[in-house]
């Protein structure tokens, strides 16, 4: 009997650890070796398996610092099946849903919300939590124009009561001669004022830019001062293809998105401007550490540059982004550094995507280098020659049984074929990696998925993440 209880607790055990690790890295997006659909269809089962076999558990990985994709999917699920719900958990549950939401960039959070509309979701926990959504947007006119769809379908789902000219504007706009409301107004005269364009939000100024012809050189150079620094960075090549000069703050940006923008460029483009950049992503690496900071010893990274490192159509060089802003967090956070590269590049800024992916030779290289903490950041589809780098850890497992060298695989691909991360070796922990300021959260995560822990010991991580996750959203 105790045998049973203890192999159905590793199955739980097993089970989670793949679950998070798979919403630490899923966006339900095509990669390399993996199209769309089948992504979208691995992990919608996960999501249905752990909901209905673990749903305290499922709802406290809300806390566990998964990818915001994921999150959103556990809100609709939660929302659409609250009857099973036991009644002593119903009120932790309702506080995550509630926090989680609420930290949820806002574009994620009313699509959240829309998608009830479309799912037919309209119970009486899921009117609350968007009333209480609504009720507590800062600046609820700004969403209105912004995410007008969005926010219009929400509430019209919910049935909320609507006080001032909001109702005005999202239900009866052609009806209204005018309002008091500055930014209502200038949406309204922007339908036939170009001049009122500019005192828009960007996206939604955009749209009236071409409704009025206006040219694209023109409208970027004054609607400046209304872009967000994401907006900026976005826009910042198409400008300079416009000869127009647009004012990024780049230590201000994040640092995956960063990386991504450096990686968008051609080379010249890299080396002319290579001082700026090198300093922006150190800049950044020193902002990620200080919202979660991470100190580590001597640090040796083995980092996948090979050609599957270049993505797919829908996240263009993203598995190479996270390589790169991972090099510069890991300088930051180390002691002492050294990187390994399968193709290594004459600078880290000036690498591309290239190559089969030997594994086996930069993680010879970052075993002998005296490092304590070997990371391994790469899709795991170690090819040249197969399996080569699970061959180098199977001995060097065996002939070190001190181990007295901590090694760590960080993998930003989902295999929608194993419903998982493709592993490198059982000898090593494998965990996801959405984005490179994620790390602190994955080390942390690491001794899970390496199955050191107990399941006791998962309970109480997730148990513990879940009242400090709740706890900060109320202050």
């Amino acid at each position: 009997m105790l045998n049973l209880e203890s192999r159905a607790q590793q199955v739980t055990q097993e089970d989670l650890v793949m679950f998070i690790n798979a919403c630490y890295s899923c966006s339900g997006q095509r990669e390399f070796y993996d199209e769309a659909y089948g992504q979208r269809v691995s992990i919608n089962f996960l999501h249905d398996y752990i909901l209905g076999n673990y749903r305290l558990l499922y709802a406290r990985t809300l806390a566990a610092g998964i990818n915001h994709f994921n999150q959103a999917q556990i809100i609709i699920k939660l929302l659409a099946t609250g009857r099973d719900t036991l009644s002593e958990y119903r009120t932790e549950e309702g506080a995550l849903i509630t926090a989680a939401l609420n930290k949820l960039p806002p574009q994620r959070g009313w699509g959240i919300l829309q998608d009830l509309q479309r799912l037919r979701v309209n119970n009486r926990r899921a009117r609350a939590i968007t009333r209480d959504y609504v009720a507590m947007r800062r600046d609820i006119d700004f969403d209105a124009i912004k995410y007008r769809t969005k926010v219009k379908a929400a509430i019209s789902h919910a049935h909320l009561k609507l006080s001032g000219e909001l109702k005005q504007f999202l239900f009866s706009f052609h009806e209204q001669k005018a309002f008091d409301s500055t930014l209502f107004e200038q949406f309204r005269k922007a339908h036939f004022s170009k001049e009122a364009v500019y005192e828009l939000p960007f996206t939604i100024a955009e749209g009236f830019a071409t409704k009025h012809n206006i040219k694209r050189e023109v409208f970027l150079k004054r609607i400046e001062p209304k872009m967000t620094p994401a907006e900026k960075l976005r826009f910042s090549g198409t400008a300079s293809r416009s000869e127009v000069d647009i004012n990024v703050n780049w230590e201000r940006l994040p640092l995956t998105k960063l990386a991504l923008y450096i990686l968008s460029l051609q080379q010249d483009a890299r080396i002319q401007a290579f001082d700026k950049f090198n300093q922006a992503m150190e800049a950044a690496a020193r902002n990620a550490l200080k919202k979660a900071p991470m100190q580590l010893g001597r640090v040796a990274a083995v980092l996948d540059c090979s050609y599957s490192s270049s993505g797919s159509s829908e996240k263009r060089r993203r598995p190479l982004g996270v390589v790169l802003a991972a090099h510069y967090l890991l300088s930051k956070a180390s002691q002492s550094y050294r990187a390994f590269w399968t193709v290594p590049p004459s600078h880290p800024l000036l690498v591309r995507p290239y190559g089969q992916t030997d594994l086996a030779t930069p993680l010879l290289a970052a075993l002998g280098s005296g490092a304590e903490t070997i990371i391994i950041v790469s899709d795991g589809c170690d090819n040249d020659p197969p399996n080569g780098a699970a061959e180098v850890l199977r001995v060097y497992q065996k002939l070190n049984r001190s181990k007295t060298t901590s090694i760590i695989h960080c993998n930003p691909v989902f295999s929608a074929e194993d419903y998982s991360l493709r592993i490198l070796s059982p000898y090593v922990s494998t965990v996801g990696l959405r984005d490179a300021e994620d790390m602190p959260t994955m080390l942390s995560f690491a001794k899970f998925a390496q199955g050191s822990s107990t399941l006791s010991d998962l309970e109480a991580y997730l148990a513990q993440r879940a009242q400090e996750f709740i706890g900060n959203a109320s202050l």
